[in-house]
């Protein structure tokens, strides 16, 4: 070696060195010390949504679902018919069963009462191959000491063999005493009262009615026979709801179709158990042109489906062509497709498994294959007898199938023709009408969905032109809910969304396209203004879901008035916020009543409804699909008393949280 090399070679030796001193004294070290072990309950406050999702009202709301889907178990299992939900003032959540009761010895392995165990740690439970549950609701076994860890406080009452115990837990979980008898009682099961933690909870900790309601609602039709009750205490006087339904899921697709047309009286029906698998699913057709198909899982909606939906559908689709063939009711070629005969339908598909597996993004996609075949062969022989004793409603069904796939061919053309000057195809296809920005990134571009030209000339004119595009569209918008596609692919105003937004839709509905990430329907604030904004939103929800679910969906809120006085002036954007300002200004005031956007000139339209430091927009959202597809086709359906009634309950509740 050259002492040139040499001298190099120490040199880089004496470099390793300084570098590695250098590392032995930093700050941030990577060491055994540094590994952090949570015990108990403090992983779950630590990261809480991990475990339900989120702490916003969502997450608040899975609190009371895991404590009533033991109820379920219960119910189940054959040892409970009742369960008791009360919101009792100041937002304490009580839940009551009349099952067997949490049990009450002292756990082999943990030491303490097993309801103490059942509430502290995680994973421990009956659901777990021990023999106590055949099916389960919950997922995880993680449930009651999530709640437990999540609450400033929590009580177990547990009512067994006579006798009645309690324990308290406090802080996060943290038990108070161990659980103790507190007297004699001649009844069985257990009575759960919890308080959400503020701290972890810090959006809200206030439980909306409307959302427990309707959730109770839906596991009384998927669990026959058993009774719920939700009152609610808080107000001056108590609200109470009672469910029972005999029928289950066929009162479940009954009141799917409350108010439509349908082509059977009697709701096909099937019930049968393979291998340990429950299966029921109940369906009936209606004469309008959505479905509405809902799968199940241990009372789950499976909303990206799995193989329970995929065994139903090939068995529909299987026995309604064999029927056809049969009875020489088709034509030449003709034969029907899966998306012919879910025209019209109203289904229920709920399967009770031993051991559901989930996948999907969301984890409500059943991933269990061997369900596809029990699903289909149940349901196929139940669908096959029904057709063969009644063939005037069989012959009806599959006519609805026919027209539906004669009108799917000519729609296929109106698609087509759409999908190419789409958006997919590069900016070059966009709408004439369209006011496009001038930026190329989605994530700070929005477009205004305007109402009227004239309304679309002064937004034009206030905008910023960099992020902020015009799409005007000319009155009211085709109803989507009552069109067959054709009719909805030829419609101008539809096409020009589609083609403007780039997306695509339906099952195509691809965001990494989507050109803008504020979508902003911008309407009128009067009752026509709302009717067009209903139907855009219904054409959003039917075509391109993912697009409001993912929080892309705006509807902004112009003011009602203008008041002014002197060099002061304020815009209000409610009829109680104009009454305040009234009182403020006292007299010698002017007022001017804004019937509509087009009599905003573009700086008036630009500081109370566009600029994103002063306007107020709200995000559309859908937390329970089912309830916002029954809200759509009631407030889009033929039928008018249902929508009459809903407006007159929910007027001055009036919320866009779907």
């Amino acid at each position: 070696m050259s002492d040139t090399e040499n001298k190099s070679l120490q040199d880089s030796v004496l470099e390793f060195d300084r570098l590695e001193d250098e590392a032995a004294h930093v700050s941030h070290s990577y060491t055994a010390n540094d590994i952090q072990v949570l015990e108990g309950l403090e992983a779950v406050r630590m990261r809480p949504g991990m475990y339900i999702g989120s702490t916003s009202e969502k997450g608040l709301h899975h609190l009371v679902w895991e404590i009533v889907d033991n109820g379920i178990d219960e119910s189940l299992a054959g040892y409970a018919n009742q369960i008791d939900v009360v919101i009792e003032k100041g937002d304490v959540i009580s839940v009551r069963d009349n099952g067997r009761g949490m049990p009450v010895g002292i756990h082999e392995k943990t030491g303490i009462s097993a309801v103490e165990t059942i509430m502290t740690v995680l994973h421990a439970g009956g659901k777990f191959g021990g023999g106590a549950y055949k099916v389960s609701g919950g997922l995880h076994g993680v449930g009651a000491s999530v709640v437990n860890a999540l609450s400033k406080w929590l009580e177990v009452t547990v009512d067994q063999g006579g006798k009645e115990y309690f324990v308290r837990f406090e802080n996060g979980g943290k038990v108070t005493a161990p659980l103790k008898q507190i007297g004699t009682t001649d009844r069985t099961g257990t009575l759960v009262r919890f308080k959400a933690d503020e701290e972890i909870f810090k959006e809200t900790t206030s439980y909306n009615f409307e959302t427990l309601d309707s959730r109770i609602r839906q596991l009384a039709y998927l669990n026959k026979n058993l009774k719920l009750t939700l009152t609610d205490e808080r107000g001056e006087h108590p609200v109470c709801k009672e469910y029972r339904y005999e029928g289950g899921i066929i009162e479940y697709v009954r009141h799917l179709n409350k108010g439509k047309e349908v082509l059977t009286d009697k709701v096909i029906y099937a019930e049968g158990e393979t291998d340990g698998i429950l299966v029921e699913v109940a369906i009936q057709y209606n004469n309008d042109f959505q479905h509405q198909i809902y799968s199940f899982v241990n009372n789950i909606h499976t909303h990206e489906g799995g193989f329970h939906e995929e065994g139903f559908r090939l068995a529909l689709t299987r026995e309604l062509n064999k029927y056809a063939r049969e009875n020489n009711l088709f034509k030449k070629d003709e034969t029907l497709s899966q998306d012919d005969v879910k025209e019209g339908l109203a289904a229920i598909i709920s399967i009770k498994h031993p051991d559901p597996q989930f996948e999907g993004q969301t984890k409500t996609k059943l991933g269990n294959s061997e369900v596809r075949k029990i699903v289909s062969n149940i349901f196929g022989e139940s669908l096959r007898r029904f057709l063969l004793e009644h063939p005037t409603e069989a012959k009806a069904i599959v006519e609805k199938g026919l027209t539906a796939g004669r009108a799917r061919i000519a729609a296929q053309k109106a698609r087509e023709a759409v999908q190419r000057k789409s958006g997919l195809d590069g900016i070059s296809s966009l709408p004439g009408k369209l006011m496009d920005c001038a930026s190329s990134d989605p994530r700070e571009c929005e477009i205004f969905i305007v109402e009227g030209n004239s309304a679309g000339g002064s937004a034009k004119m206030g905008r910023n032109a960099r992020t902020q595009a015009i799409l005007p569209l000319r009155g009211k918008i085709l109803n989507v809910e009552k069109a067959r596609d054709h009719r909805i692919f030829e419609n101008a105003e539809i096409n020009s969304m589609i083609t403007a937004f780039g997306c695509g839709f339906r099952e195509n509905t691809n965001l990494d396209k989507l050109r803008y990430h504020k979508i902003i329907i911008m309407t009128d604030a009067d009752v026509d203004g709302s009717h067009i904004a209903t139907l855009m939103l219904t054409f959003l929800y039917r075509f391109m879901k993912p697009v409001i679910e993912n929080g892309y969906v705006y509807i902004a809120q112009p003011p009602l008035y203008k008041i002014q006085k002197g060099k002061r002036m304020d815009y209000a954007y409610k009829e109680q916020e104009m009454d305040k300002l009234r009182a403020e200004y006292k007299e010698g005031y002017k007022v001017q009543r804004y019937k509509g956007l087009g009599e905003m000139d573009a700086e008036q339209l630009w500081e109370t409804t566009m600029d994103p430091e002063r306007r107020i927009l709200k995000r559309v959202t859908i937390d329970d699909a089912i309830m916002a597809d029954e809200v759509f086709s009631m407030l889009m359906g033929e039928d008018v008393e249902p929508r009459k009634v809903f407006i007159q309950e929910n007027a001055e509740y009036a919320t866009l949280d779907l």
